[in-house]
């Protein structure tokens, strides 16, 4: 993925006509993720903070009460509370994370490169990502429920529900296992064209086509430009055409 430099007024009008059509501008006002996007038009950058670099409402890392600034490593648990528009963007090296209310994520920590991030667990509640390309045999596994999903560079978005996850994703390549799958379910997309329930009601897990939900392109931008890039679907052309 390309770097990106700060918004052009033209992006901006874009974005902020978006949120307006999503009914979000006018109508939540300057809070949570849509205030901190319209903070991003105002300002046409946002402090590339490690660690907490936004949060709204009550949230901890490995049970105490996290502040914006502080640091986020592999082997910590960050917690959001279920209060609606609560959230935590964190950002791990060259990845960010958006976790929604009633989230928990823990960023385990690599047996083999101790300080180095191997895997994402997420427990509970709903979580945007965006991840820095990696060379081959090092890419970094999301564990949700029973599926473990191995990405590389891409931007993916998950929630979980009882007995089945939402996933999406939003550009790049995915290889999903789960319990009695016969082979490992590879998807690679340019913008959000496969999103799948895995679906383990069953004790095996199924690989199931749904519809597009719950998550936008500008927040993929937000979490991008927090580390320097752009997600390839800007350059397309294809920005909020799902």
């Amino acid at each position: 993925m390309k770097k990106m430099s700060t918004f052009s007024k033209f992006e901006r009008r874009q974005t902020l006509a978006r949120l307006t059509a999503m009914g979000i501008v006018g109508v939540l006002g300057p809070a949570g993720i849509p205030g901190l996007i319209q903070e991003v038009l105002a300002k046409g950058d946002l402090p590339k903070l490690s660690g907490i670099n936004s949060l709204q409402g009550n949230v901890t890392i490995n049970g105490v009460p996290a502040k914006v600034g502080m640091l986020v490593k592999p082997g910590d648990k960050v917690a959001t509370d279920s209060a609606k528009g609560s959230f935590a963007i964190v950002v791990i090296d060259k990845d960010a994370y958006l976790l929604r209310e009633g989230t928990s994520v823990t960023f385990e920590d690599s047996k083999d490169r101790p300080g180095t991030l191997a895997k994402v667990l997420i427990a509970t509640g709903k979580l945007l990502s965006v991840f820095e390309k990696r060379p081959n045999n090092s890419g970094i596994a999301i564990r949700a429920q029973s599926a473990t999903i191995g990405i590389r560079g891409t931007g993916c978005y998950i929630e979980i529900h009882p007995k089945r996850t939402y996933f999406c994703l939003c550009y790049g390549e995915a290889a999903i296992d789960g319990a009695g799958m016969d082979k490992t379910k590879v998807i690679k997309t340019t913008h959000h064209e496969n999103p799948v329930w895995l679906d383990e009601s069953g004790g095996n897990m199924k690989v199931e086509n749904t519809d597009f939900s719950n998550h936008s392109d500008d927040e993929l931008i937000l979490l991008e430009k927090l580390t320097g890039r752009e997600p390839p679907f800007v350059a397309m052309g294809l920005t909020g055409k799902y």
